[in-house]
């Protein structure tokens, strides 16, 4: 995990950056010359809803409180994802330096890095860093010798769920609780962690505010679109010659992303891992950017290989058994969702049954309680209109083809 390991170059994330040199910055830096250049930046949340981080920080910093904790999304459970993992390999400086710009700016004496259960094997390697830190003082009581300036983090280690992913579920957990998304409002700015002021971000956000902090908002808005200022990290897999994880500026087409992974005779893309839309050839020409395609960051390639109603049925399966069964919408929903899958297998169903299905859907993605019911109709719903002429002549069209 040292610095001198690094392999990956890129405009922004993987761009050169020493670790410390953040913090260094932050004492001659206010909490609000932070916020300005975060403002500056458009920076939006990495972790796949976009909401803009210095609006987050703004509001955790103005809420009162006796104490207040920001706290990094490790856990990474959706499908096809993995790029927050090779930021915590390679570049731990980003995340951590991240996390104590975070701390300084909101208020926050504490930070907690709550790691994918599955990511067990880096705990110590991350604690081993952190203890590095710690001996150079930039972390602990006065950091780099400014009077007042505490900040540590700690790293709790999830159990699993991939519901924890949603910031309100993996704040029950972090409790000691079952990982349940809570009712909203009250948000974790105002009664998070502990019941106090609480920022959750992901793990790539973190790392972008380093370097944010170190050369500017101007400097990185500069990268991507108007709408979607910056570079992203891509995590591609499937079928492809070069898969990875990419950075890439927002606004990339996703025709030049297949074309720099080497994909060939490719009929899908899912886009945002398994609670995202997938595409067709006829799509190819959109552009990755929360104005067009947005993305967490997973990137799925099916070739023409592939059969599009097993992809659909496989994605069912997943959600029906990570959905925690809190709300009915979810609960009930996906379960309907996956009977009609099954039914298009046995060449058992209507259309009009198909139709009331996707409506369903519709209804999930607004009353479900958190993102997990939200989402998973997504690759139903795009995938039986996309792939239809495949999908819908694999029989006789149905009972009575109507």
């Amino acid at each position: 995990m040292e610095n001198h390991k690094k392999k990956r170059t890129g405009p922004v994330i993987f761009s050169q950056y020493k670790r410390g040199d953040a913090i260094k910055k932050l004492l001659s830096m206010s909490r609000e010359d932070v916020l300005f250049e975060l403002k500056d930046s458009k920076l939006k949340g990495r972790g796949g809803a976009g909401f803009p981080t210095s609006t987050k920080w703004m509001l955790t910093a103005a809420a009162k409180a006796d104490r207040k904790f920001l706290v990094c999304n490790a856990d990474e459970g959706e499908p096809g994802t993995f790029k927050d993992r090779v930021l915590l390999i390679e570049f731990p400086e980003l995340v951590f330096d991240g996390m104590v710009v975070g701390g300084y700016t909101v208020g926050a004496q504490l930070g907690i890095v709550y790691l994918r259960g599955e990511y067990e094997y880096l705990l110590k390697p991350l604690e081993d860093y952190l203890a590095e830190m710690r001996k150079d003082n930039l972390l602990g009581k006065n950091i780099l010798g400014k009077e007042g300036f505490d900040f540590d983090i700690e790293i709790f280690l999830g159990s699993g769920a991939y519901v924890c992913g949603e910031e309100t579920a993996l704040i029950e957990s972090l409790e000691g609780h079952r990982g349940e998304p809570r009712n909203r409002p009250p948000y974790p700015i105002n009664t998070g962690f502990l019941g106090r002021p609480t920022s959750v971000n992901n793990v790539e956000t973190l790392a972008a505010v380093t370097h944010i902090v170190i050369k500017g908002g101007k400097w990185f808005s500069e990268f991507g679109t108007s709408q979607s200022s910056g570079s992203k990290l891509f995590s591609v897999s499937g079928d492809c010659e070069k898969p990875g994880v990419y950075e890439l500026p927002w606004g990339t087409k996703v025709s030049e992303l297949l074309k720099i992974v080497e994909a060939k005779n490719t009929k899908a893309v899912q886009i945002g891992g398994a609670s995202g839309h997938c595409i067709p050839k006829s799509q190819f020409g959109r552009a990755l950017a929360y104005e067009d395609i947005p993305t967490g960051g997973s990137i799925m390639i099916f070739d023409e290989s592939r059969d599009m109603l097993h992809v659909l049925k496989n994605f069912m399966e997943f959600f029906l058994d990570e959905s925690c069964g809190q709300c009915t919408p979810c609960r009930i929903g996906n379960h309907k969702l996956l009977e009609g899958v099954e039914m298009i297998e046995r060449n058992e169903y209507t259309f009009a049954h198909i139709n009331k299905l996707k409506d369903l859907g519709r209804t999930m993605q607004v009353a479900s309680k958190c993102g997990l019911g939200q989402s998973s109709p997504n690759p139903f719903i795009s995938i039986l209109e996309n792939f239809k002429d495949e999908i819908f002549t694999r029989g006789n069209g149905g009972r009575n083809g109507k």
